[in-house]
């Protein structure tokens, strides 16, 4: 395949009727946005961005009571700042902050609502492991000019645009816009994310998963077994081998099944159980599933399709299991059939 700039192929779907000039320009904002990112990733160490945000020895904390990163700040700023004046949105929302954020009534409004989890994985910034952006679009009610949080909670079936970038040892930026799943890579000597995969597809089966076993005695029993059979291997009931990916990134994790198949997952378990999960439905659960459906994969809670849920609040969490088509719904059966017997 001949790689198309991401800027052609926007500009043939647009023509395609399938995405507007507005929508259109916001992913290309956004791009932008990465690439800077990137640079600032690239530097590392010499650019002076490792480490936590704040003060010495006092950590500044995210909403999410978690201690933020030098580059979770610089990330999130990077996004704001590119976005604010576009025209193309009416209002955005960040990992990173208590409430959205309505555009300021010094520039132009659009009809479309961004949430974004700045960089994903953050806590590996240090040690030089592959991290992310993800990123969402959502329109925003008709009637609305001014959108507050609860314009937001749309379940992630009416999302018009999902992404993913990877700052590994190249940027890919993976992207949907509800017609297949596409991979670009940026060309760092032109500048440009370059078309190299187009309608990926998932593998249905799998014998890779990825999941944080030093959670396992924390999870519910339908977990228990069905990671304990994944474990048995060709001598258990799956009758086959599997192996264990994790790299605590979930950017990473993800990307690596859209590349050759697997199932992630992140299970409710007594540590989050009063949070509802681990994972965040609107920054990470929601794009992620629209991107691995639309890549022939599955998304569930282990109890329901991801995209069917109805949020109730802007960093609400979640159980995620996402990948392989068939391998997740092995997982979900297995919290089913337990649920029945309860």
């Amino acid at each position: 395949m001949k790689p198309i700039s991401l800027t052609r192929y926007l500009i043939e779907e647009q023509h395609a009727g399938r995405i507007n000039a507005d929508l259109r320009l916001l992913i290309e904002v956004v791009a932008r946005a990465c690439k800077t990112i990137s640079i600032a990733i690239g530097k590392g160490a010499l650019g002076g961005v490792l480490g936590d945000a704040g003060s010495p020895g006092a950590a500044s904390m995210n909403i999410q009571g978690e201690a933020q990163k030098k580059l979770d700040v610089l990330s999130n700023d990077i996004l704001l700042e590119a976005n604010a004046w576009g025209g193309h949105l009416a209002g955005l929302a960040s990992e990173e902050m208590d409430h959205s954020q309505p555009i300021p009534d010094a520039f132009q409004r659009g009809n479309y609502l961004l949430l974004f989890d700045p960089l994903d994985g953050s806590s590996n910034i240090d040690v030089n492991i592959s991290v992310g952006t993800i990123f969402s679009v959502l329109r925003c009610p008709d009637d609305v000019t001014a959108p507050g949080d609860e314009h937001f909670l749309q379940p992630g079936n009416t999302q018009v645009c999902a992404g993913y970038t990877t700052y590994g040892p190249s940027t890919m930026l993976v992207l949907t816009v509800g017609h297949g799943t596409h991979v670009f890579t940026l060309d760092r000597e032109i500048g440009s994310f370059m078309m190299t995969r187009r309608d990926v597809q998932v593998p249905a089966e799998t014998k890779e998963f990825a999941v944080n076993m030093s959670n396992q005695r924390f999870w519910e029993a339908p977990m228990q077994r069905y990671v304990d059979d994944l474990l048995q291997g060709k001598q258990g009931p799956r009758g086959k081998d599997f192996n264990m990916r994790w790299v605590a990134s979930m950017v990473a994790d993800v990307h690596r099944i859209i590349t050759r198949g697997g199932i992630f997952s992140y299970p409710l378990d007594s540590k989050c159980r009063d949070k509802g999960g681990k994972l965040r439905l609107m920054y990470e659960a929601n794009p992620m599933a629209f991107i691995i459906e639309q890549a022939g994969g599955a998304a569930s809670t282990g109890r329901q399709r991801m995209l069917d849920v109805q949020p109730t609040g802007l960093h609400q969490r979640v159980p995620v299991f996402l990948g392989s088509r068939d391998e997740v719904e092995q997982a979900v059966r297995y919290h089913r059939e337990h649920d029945a017997e309860s």
